[in-house]
């Protein structure tokens, strides 16, 4: 790096602080305990899965669907789904490691590979046979490969906004700040709640459904102690696609897959969608018009319509 460069290197990182200091950006961290006084309720159980105490919902009965969220996400993001799925479902949902209440992994591995494998023992210790699978985001990538690596435990699969594959876009902001030398380290103690919100604005289309509370309580999962330095560790971890490994993955999965993608997506456009349905070799896409990047959060309603029409046909059309 010339010596201009890095001065205005310098120069931006300084100016960054300073931003995030001003306007009241220095957090500590929030306890475990403090946290499962806000967002844990009676549903709410904890299980063993690799030396991590894993938060997890299992409510309803009837034929299991399990429910993954997204980078940053909790177990909440499916919070109106499972309101009404839950009376004709067994429904499962837990916080991923390195998000929500569950926190970090020991090993600091957030790989997809880690993820599925933590997937897997997390279900066997359900002794989960057979299931419906939906995932959002990283969840969906997750869900994915373990329905290649499972075929025989899933009924139907159901990917929402998913990712696996090349975007062609720049990574969001708070990625690339977990990435940078400096920023990195200040993101351990400066997080400031505005960082946040302009996340959610970004993968919400309305910016009009981004309450205060939404705010707040992805604020304080990110504050869960462990979580923003297992963010940072997330974000160095090497995510380059193999986009030929991935294609052939997904051409393996024969089990029939519904796509649900929000058509005003900033972070994985639509063009994912249709180019993972046109891999997919059993799979329909259905689009929505007025959503981001979490339709099942921001547009429950006309989600859930297509996901109940999917699960309680018979085959795909």
């Amino acid at each position: 790096m010339k010596k201009k460069s890095k001065i205005k290197y310098f120069v931006y990182l300084f100016v960054i602080c300073l931003i995030f200091v001003i306007r009241g950006g220095v957090y500590a961290d929030i306890s475990v305990e403090d946290l499962k006084n806000d967002y844990a309720n009676e549903q709410s159980q904890f299980i063993e899965v690799n030396e991590m105490q894993v938060h997890y919902r299992d409510e309803g009965e009837g034929f299991p669907i399990v429910l993954v969220h997204g980078t940053a996400a909790s177990l909440h993001t499916w919070d109106a789904w499972t309101h009404e799925l839950k009376k004709t479902n067994r429904v499962i949902r837990m916080d991923l490691p390195a998000f929500g209440i569950t926190g970090p992994n020991k090993d600091a591995d957030y790989s997809i590979e880690a993820y599925t494998t933590f997937l897997h023992s997390f279900l066997e210790k359900l002794e989960l046979k057979k299931f419906h699978i939906a995932g959002n985001s990283l969840g969906g990538n997750i869900v994915w490969n373990y329905t290649a690596d499972y075929p025989n435990k899933v009924e139907k699969l159901i990917l929402i906004d998913a990712s696996g594959l090349p975007t062609n876009k720049e990574q969001p902001a708070i990625f690339k700040m977990a990435k940078t030398p400096v920023l990195s380290s200040l993101f351990l103690y400066v997080t400031p709640k505005f960082l946040i919100k302009k996340n959610i604005d970004e993968v919400y289309a309305d910016n009009s459904k981004v309450t205060d509370e939404l705010v707040t309580r992805y604020h304080k999962m990110a504050l869960r102690v462990g979580n923003r330095k297992a963010f940072v560790d997330r974000a160095k971890t090497d995510f380059r696609l193999d986009a030929a490994a991935n294609i052939n993955k997904l051409k393996s999965i024969q089990t029939p897959t519904l796509l649900i993608w929000g058509a005003k997506d900033l972070w994985i456009p639509l063009d994912n969608g249709i180019r993972m349905d046109r891999i997919l070799v059993n799979s329909r896409l259905e689009i929505l018009e007025n959503s981001g990047h979490v339709p099942m959060e921001e547009n429950p309603k006309e989600s859930l319509e297509i996901l109940k029409n999917f699960l309680f046909e018979k085959k795909l059309n």
